[in-house]
């Protein structure tokens, strides 16, 4: 957990982006570190948490986790409490919380609030279009023989 909050702090002070770091571990081994690289990347999907998870998968060759714990300087956000779910890992650490967060200006309450609505009531626009011919992609998933489920 230090070397996360370390990470989250090396990150705000070098202007790299926000201040959040996180690393992934198995074993007793650091597998991947990774800080917010939103403004220095131009990628609002650069998170500390996301980083560590795309490069602790490349060190793996696999795209879930299990048997490793994510340290994060702070309570994951909703895009990367996604983002671990899919990746699995055993478990998660935090140091500060979603409400700390939220003091120093990274409120991402309304993103949950957001995700209880109706996609017609979001307030991006959200309308659905072609689901029938979308859904063949789907069919034709469903009847590959070496697909591999996630």
């Amino acid at each position: 957990m230090r070397m996360a909050i370390d990470l989250a702090i090396q990150n705000a002070s070098a202007g790299g982006g926000g201040p959040f770091g996180a690393v992934l571990v198995r074993d007793g081994e650091v597998l991947a570190t990774g800080t917010n690289g939103v403004t220095s990347a131009n990628d609002p999907t650069a998170h500390a948490e996301i980083t560590a998870i795309r490069q602790a998968c490349r060190v793996l060759g696999g795209f879930q986790l299990q048997g490793c714990q994510l340290y994060t300087s702070c309570e994951p956000c909703p895009m990367c409490l996604g983002a671990i779910y899919w990746a699995r890992p055993s478990g998660v650490f935090y140091a500060c919380t979603a409400a700390d967060a939220a003091a120093a200006g990274f409120d991402d309450s309304f993103i949950f609030d957001e995700l209880r609505l109706e996609p017609s009531q979001r307030h991006i626009s959200m309308k659905q279009l072609l689901r029938s011919e979308a859904l063949v992609a789907f069919r034709t998933w469903e009847q590959k023989a070496d697909r591999i489920l996630y």
